[in-house]
């Protein structure tokens, strides 16, 4: 079957919001996409023979006995199961009703990493607004492995958060499903006719057996932005442990990164246009989260963020910049 691309479809639809902004004094936002994707995806499943589940408010995908569910509201990855085995790690007590965002899965950050203090992003929530808004499904793209994408543009975002971050853009994210692999794509283009500045990470909570024993490798001799004990240093150990709260932001980490227990290794992430590598640990700090359940959950996550933060990415009107993950499970 002919390789699909519904983000086409997306792209237009903004080139003619575009054009439609020259005609006013002001930025025109359409309230209401300019095609249905429940219609679109219907029509496309009818001649598709991978399983795609789709309802109003997520996206499951099943390939070669693995699976991935995503969330629309935020283009959120709530699961990913191996031969049956989860993943990543989901707080029980996440809200999934589009009123905040999830704790847990892959959190998508944009256009602001952590909360800025200063210039355009100042205004916007922590983390921006990508997480907090309801995506676009724009249908499949690939049978082998099993991709689908997402879109969001300025009309699927509240006009609070469009009018703190009044910028035009197209962010494409693709998810695509392997045997034993996850890829997440996010392409970001400024449609617009300013240029305008843009931090961008995925938040992935990865679910762990037991912290005591799990280890983070390939950071060893790059440069730290330690949150916690609020210092800069080098990173002088081959395996990153976890026996406290960790909020620490690695930075032009150029090597994969492995997360291991007890010596094995559970994942490898390699990275493309994602720098940076965030890791993060609340430890006990997470009875502070109200939507962090249960309390003793922190012993079975470790958030290891692939993403582009310690420095502002400047994107001219026309370009694009597209950030690739590729995590590769082994247990």
């Amino acid at each position: 079957m002919a390789e699909v691309r519904p983000h086409a479809r997306f792209l237009m639809k903004h080139c003619f919001q575009k054009l439609l902004s020259h005609r006013s004094s002001s930025l025109v936002f359409r309230k209401q996409p300019l095609f249905s994707s429940t219609s679109f995806i219907r029509s496309f499943n009818h001649i598709s023979t991978m399983p795609i589940d789709q309802t109003e408010k997520d996206v499951t995908l099943t390939y070669a006995g693995s699976s991935v569910k995503v969330l629309l509201h935020g283009a959120n990855i709530l699961s990913w199961k191996v031969n049956g085995a989860e993943k990543l790690f989901l707080s029980e007590g996440a809200i999934l009703d589009g009123s905040k965002a999830v704790r847990g899965g892959v959190p998508l950050v944009f256009p602001v990493f952590g909360k800025a203090t200063s210039g355009p992003t100042a205004t916007l929530p922590q983390h921006g607004f990508a997480r907090l808004s309801t995506w676009e499904f724009l249908g499949q793209t690939t049978e082998s492995p099993l991709a689908v994408q997402f879109g969001l543009g300025p009309e699927n975002v509240s006009e609070e958060l469009r009018s703190a971050w009044p910028y035009n853009f197209t962010l494409i994210y693709t998810v695509s499903l392997g045997e034993d692999t996850l890829e997440t794509s996010l392409s970001i283009s400024n449609p617009g006719d300013v240029a305008w500045d843009f931090q961008t990470l995925l938040h992935t909570y990865f679910y762990i057996p037991d912290v005591d024993k799990v280890a983070v490798t390939g950071l060893t001799g790059t440069e730290v932005k330690d949150k916690v004990t609020k210092t800069d240093y080098s990173e002088s150990n081959e395996d990153v442990t976890i026996a406290a709260e960790v909020d620490r932001v690695y930075e032009n980490v150029p090597k994969p990164v492995t997360i291991k227990s007890d010596g094995k290794t559970l994942f490898e992430i390699t990275r493309k246009n994602l720098d940076d590598v965030v890791v993060w640990n609340p430890w006990t700090n997470c009875v502070k989260m109200g939507d962090f359940k249960p309390v003793t959950g922190y012993k079975n996550m470790i958030c290891v963020e692939a993403g582009s933060v310690s420095k502002w990415t400047s994107l001219a009107p026309g370009e694009t910049y597209v950030a690739v993950e590729t995590v590769k499970a082994y247990l």
